[in-house]
């Protein structure tokens, strides 16, 4: 059966397993009959969805839509709030303080540094799936999804062995949290991963190794410009935030694609060269983030036969656009060697995703080797029989259980 979307408030929609799991009839209906609405938050906010390819392509890149939370005027949703030494960081900044970090940034983490993990992401990929190994069966998202991105991250960052089992508890805590979690323990996540992280930098302009913050700490322009001390924070947060959730759930989305589509399968299997066009793929057809990062006109701004307010909130649906057949031949099949897939899944212009290269690599190498190993793998129970996370922030499963 259809979910028909709700008339007002489509955001009410998450508590719709129908539509959790299968939420794109009802973004076409949203992208053809009001590709510009208002709608309201589960928290309440009001907000504006813009739901063509076209236009959220555009605004994406439209400077006169603000990242700052300080341009929203207080009139809409802010997103999770921050200790202010971690809300500085590329997802809260606007030009031209957005292109000094940025440019300060991007000297070292690069899709150089990235690539130079992939031996080290494939050897923890193995070793992880070596424990399910002799097993009937395992649940993926516990065994391989939830795990690798959060590994990867710490070798990245730097974090000391002896801090990895905290740092994981908190991680884990603040960005997958069980139901029925106390608030409190999200705050406490905050707090314990903002006194980790500012030690780190610490410890790593003290004695620098070779990770990325040891290298931020030491970036600087001919003028001497350098990242502070709450950029250096803020970075390393965003880059835990935004490299774990996301890839968290691509990895698994992109898995149950390939088990419900097995056609796509074999031929993956019997042409492993296709595997980044079938990431690319995944990032089209199964992303996690319905929504890009909320807007914030600095002025009015016509959006077809709508105008939307300065300090309005505006959320740009990516899942509808990705659907959305002006821009897409066929765009509901799910075809690993789609060309010409000019996605959205990271963005558009100068705030295009600073981590792409690193979640294609993680998701590459995990899926990957992950087929190679069980070339039989297949779904433990139906597809309609899972269960996915209950939030319009990230479509994910909760858990994906296969026999191997």
């Amino acid at each position: 059966m259809t979910t028909v979307l709700h008339e007002q408030d489509p955001f009410l929609l998450v508590n719709d397993p129908g539509f959790m799991a299968d939420p794109h009839p009802a973004y076409a209906a949203l992208r053809t009959a009001a590709p510009v609405r208002r709608a309201t938050t589960p928290d309440g906010s009001p907000v504006w969805l813009v739901t063509r390819y076209a236009d959220v392509r555009l605004l994406l890149n439209d400077p006169r839509l603000s990242l700052s939370k300080r341009n929203s005027a207080g009139k809409g949703y802010g997103g999770f709030a921050l200790p202010p030494s971690l809300d500085a960081n590329l997802l809260n900044i606007d030009p031209p303080d957005h292109t000094r970090l940025r440019r300060l940034v991007t000297r070292e983490f690069t899709a150089r540094r990235v690539e130079q993990l992939r031996p080290f992401v494939r050897r923890v990929t193995n070793e992880m799936l070596d424990q399910v190994a002799c097993q009937s069966r395992a649940d993926l998202m516990a065994a391989l999804a939830m795990r690798l991105p959060l590994t990867v991250i710490s070798e990245l960052l730097g974090v000391p062995p002896e801090d990895g089992q905290q740092f994981r508890s908190w991680t884990t805590n603040l960005l997958a949290p069980q139901p029925g979690q106390p608030p409190e323990q999200a705050k406490e996540a905050v707090a314990g991963l903002h006194r980790l992280l500012i030690n780190l930098v610490v410890q790593k302009r003290a004695k620098p190794g070779g990770d990325l913050i040891s290298a931020l700490v030491s970036v600087r322009e001919e003028d001497e410009e350098r990242l502070s001390e709450d950029e250096l924070t803020s970075l390393a947060f965003l880059i835990l935030w935004a490299g774990y959730e996301t890839t968290v759930h691509l990895i698994g989305n992109g898995i149950l694609a390939l088990l419900t589509h097995p056609e796509q399968l074999a031929r993956l299997q019997a042409q492993p060269g296709l595997y980044p066009s079938a990431v690319e793929e995944m990032l089209r057809f199964a992303n996690p983030n319905p929504f890009s990062i909320r807007r914030f006109p600095l002025e009015d701004v016509r959006i077809g036969e709508h105008t939307i307010p300065a300090g309005d909130t505006v959320l740009l649906c990516l899942a509808a656009a990705h659907r959305d057949p002006s821009r897409f031949r066929d765009p509901d099949r799910f075809d690993v060697a789609r060309e010409d897939n000019a996605h959205l899944a990271f963005g558009h212009g100068i705030h295009h995703c600073l981590g792409s290269a690193l979640a294609r690599l993680e998701t590459e190498v995990a899926v990957s080797t992950l087929f190679e190993r069980f070339p039989g793998l297949a779904l433990a129970r139906p597809v309609d029989h899972l269960s996915w996370r209950p939030s319009f922030r990230s479509r994910g499963l909760q858990q994906l259980p296969v026999t191997l």
